[in-house]
Formats: structure tokens, C-alpha cells, sequence
């Protein structure tokens, strides 16, 4: 079985360009077994609009890593298994960019998954298809818009979709982070 890293970013504005906080949780197995959170300062503005949605403002990251230093720590863990979000894109996006913007060289393809997309394929009777919809019909508990919460929720997410036979794995892409986006190869 795959190790999974389910992740969730929130951002400091619309530019979506930063990372204000991070949630990491580890499905190994189809079990949560490790989980990480941090607030990070993005070294930008924040708006009003994320400020009420996130409830993080530029005094709560005053003393919190940047990005450079938040990657330092993250990188082994990012890499080892393949990536997992909630409308993964957004999220692959945003990592992309904070890569690109601050000249930190990585690998240059990621595999990842969507649990929107496994979502989809599940629950077709829904109306949609936000985390907070899916986490409502399964019972799972979430603070919406707070990383921890959000990521923690989308890995049960996955872990229910393994136990209900969905074939996860076939979800599988590749996000190109120079170009940043998803592309048509095997790497």
C-alpha cells in the first residue's frame, strides 16, 4: 500500500501566491499515523476576506517560519509518498508558486491525488462536492478553512473512499511545479 501525504494550505490573500498555514497528515495503510501543523508568515499582505475566512492574521505569523524555513523541515516528508488534497489543483498550485517565487529547487514532477475527484466518483448523488459537504454525509468532524482540520478531514476522506473499494490509486496524477500544472506523463 501507498503513502499517502494529505495537505492543505490556507493563504493570506486572493493572490494565492503564499502560505499563511500548513496541515500535513500521514495515511499509511489506510491509517492516520502521523500529523503536522504550522501557522507560517507569507512576507505579504493579508486581506480582510482571508482574515475572516481563516481567522489568521499578520500578528498570529509575526514569529512563524517563512516558507524557505518551513520547507527545510517539510521537504523529507513532502516527498516521500504521493501528495493528497481537496481540490488538490488550488493546493498544488499554491505550493508551486511559493516554490518558484522563493528559488527553491526540488524535483520537478509530483504524483497527487484529488479527493474531490474520488468524491465525485463515490458519492455522484451529492449536490456537490466541498469538503464540508462530503465530511457532513460521512460524519467526519471539521473546522472548515483551518489547515489542520482540513487536512485531517480530507485523509479520513481517503481512508473511507479505501475501505468503501474505491481504487484510489487510479486517481493518481503528475503536477508539473515549473509549469504548474497537471500533466500527461508517467514519471
Amino acid at each position: 500500500m501507498s503513502r499517502y501525504i494529505v495537505f492543505d494550505v490556507e493563504t493570506p490573500n486572493s493572490q494565492n501566491n503564499r502560505i499563511s498555514s500548513i496541515g500535513i497528515t500521514i495515511v499509511e495503510d489506510g491509517r492516520l499515523v502521523k500529523k503536522f501543523y504550522t501557522l507560517v508568515n507569507p512576507e505579504t499582505y493579508f486581506n480582510t476576506f482571508n482574515i475572516r475566512l481563516t481567522g489568521i492574521t499578520p500578528q498570529a505569523v509575526m514569529t512563524s517560519p517563512t516558507f524557505p524555513q518551513l520547507w527545510n523541515k517539510i521537504a523529507p516528508v513532502m516527498n516521500s509518498g504521493i501528495l493528497v488534497a481537496h481540490n488538490a489543483v488550488f493546493d498544488m498550485k499554491v505550493l508551486a508558486k511559493c516554490l518558484h517565487d522563493y528559488g527553491i529547487v526540488t524535483e520537478r514532477y509530483k504524483k497527487y491525488m484529488c479527493t474531490v475527484q474520488m468524491g465525485r466518483k463515490c458519492f455522484p448523488e451529492l449536490e456537490n462536492h466541498k469538503l464540508d459537504t462530503l465530511c457532513n454525509h460521512l460524519n467526519i468532524k471539521l473546522d472548515h478553512h483551518q489547515a489542520d482540520s482540513d487536512s485531517k478531514a480530507c485523509a479520513k476522506l481517503l481512508v473511507s473512499y479505501m475501505r468503501k473499494g474505491l481504487d484510489v490509486d487510479s486517481f493518481i496524477r503528475t503536477y508539473d511545479l515549473k509549469e504548474q500544472k497537471t500533466v500527461k506523463i508517467n514519471v
